[in-house]
């Protein structure tokens, strides 16, 4: 059988994912982030470029490509979280008031506001990284995680509901170091329902929701 010419996917900024006109999260602070979004697609990009030159260059015993290696999950989990969370943001002041992910909040977790809390001290977890309300596909279960880093803690299958970054950049501008605890209850307050929702039905469905 003929080898086929081997390539890549090359991965464009989600320009439509921006969220704009947000409440208490300035567009200044949107525009720093989005600058470091767009810096992971660009690596991304980048990594399988040069794991593709490398590999056609029989070079996969090297240094050079265990180190492009070492590199490709967190940089490839740093732009789809990155879409992910951008994703789930928008200024539309609507609480989550009915539908299947608030029942499976309930039978998960006894009700909303248990959630909230719990998904909250998720997100002030003493480390860089993300809170995930994370759907169980094979179950529907819901849980929050909290992901070190961009890799540490995922679950392989999980499907993710709700993202918050709660690395440094996604707040300092607006709200400096100290400032996590006011950005995620700013951050609770411009969620994008609508969008959970859908990813939650898709789940229910044996569907995965497109990231854009």
């Amino acid at each position: 059988m003929e080898s086929a010419t081997p390539k890549y996917h090359l991965y464009d900024v989600r320009e439509e994912l921006k969220p704009q006109n947000l409440l208490e999260i300035s567009s200044e602070q949107i525009d720093d982030h989005w600058n470091l979004y767009k810096g992971y697609v660009k690596q991304v990009n980048t990594l399988n470029e040069e794991l593709l030159k490398l590999r056609e260059a029989g070079e996969v015993s090297s240094l050079a490509y265990a180190d492009r290696r070492r590199r490709y999950g967190f940089e490839y989990n740093g732009m789809v979280l990155h879409e992910y969370y951008f994703g789930n943001l928008k200024n539309n002041q609507n609480e989550l008031e009915s539908g299947d992910l608030l029942k499976a909040m309930a039978q998960s977790f006894g009700c909303y506001n248990t959630w909230k809390k719990d998904f909250e001290a998720a997100a002030k977890s003493r480390a860089i990284g993300w809170a995930i309300l994370y759907a169980d596909a094979t179950t529907g279960a819901l849980t929050n995680h909290f992901i070190a880093e961009h890799g540490n803690g995922n679950v392989a299958g999980f499907i993710p509901v709700l993202v918050l970054d709660v690395w440094e950049h996604a707040y300092m501008v607006d709200h400096l170091a100290s400032g996590r605890g006011d950005y995620i209850a700013a951050f609770m307050k411009n969620i994008n329902w609508d969008k959970a929702q859908e990813r939650y039905d898709d789940v229910l469905r044996g569907k995965l929701t497109p990231r854009f």
